[in-house]
């Protein structure tokens, strides 16, 4: 090493000492009445979980399981979104769908093969949040069928950057009653599958 470092000085720990926790404060309590940003996950203070198109659903089951959350995002190693996977996607008959199809075991099922590509996510604008209210989220998310909603800030470029997200079961909690969603069909194809 061509740079001289120096050691750095170091203490001990005083007694009562804490941690620092993230910067954004979930509400406790709300009400459908108040703004839709007090119930939004939002990823410029909070870390968005992500997992790799290549992982097995065993380890995206796991990884849901440590950090708490019902949703990853599926990235590539540029950080770009390829789709997301839910807890009810591991849930759902698509694992065994695949299995059956490719003939392979359960471990072996991949995150790509059952989570939602990017080309079929909707997503809300923040600036359209600006106004809403919690209400508005709820009725967005029943109106669609949907347990999560993404939530994108536009570049100047005009290009999408995910700012954060927002979940029934969080927004449940937080309203202190459970947020019930039934999944709507977008397309025929969907319409059959619900009817299976």
């Amino acid at each position: 090493m061509s740079q001289n470092f120096r050691v750095l000085p170091m203490a001990p720990m005083q007694k009562g000492a804490s941690y620092t926790k993230p910067r954004q404060q979930v509400v406790e309590s709300v009400t459908m009445d108040q703004p839709a940003l007090s119930v939004m996950t939002d990823f410029a203070v909070v870390t968005a979980q992500t997992i790799p198109p290549l992982e097995s659903i065993e380890h995206a089951r796991a990884k849901m399981i440590h950090h708490g959350v019902r949703m990853l995002l599926v990235a590539d190693d540029q950080n770009q979104i390829l789709g997301l996977i839910t807890a009810s996607d591991l849930t759902s008959e698509r694992p065994m769908q695949v299995i059956q199809t490719q003939g392979i075991r359960h471990a072996d099922v991949l995150v790509k093969d059952i989570m939602t590509p990017r080309e079929r996510l909707e997503v809300i604008c923040i600036d359209d949040l600006q106004v809403a209210k919690v209400g508005d989220v709820v009725a967005t998310l029943q109106g669609k069928g949907r347990q999560h909603a993404l939530v994108v800030e536009r570049q100047p470029d005009r290009s999408q950057i995910l700012r954060g997200m927002f979940s029934t079961s969080q927004i449940g909690r937080q309203l202190g009653m459970p947020i019930h969603t039934v999944p709507v069909a977008g397309t025929f194809a969907e319409i059959a599958q619900l009817s299976d």
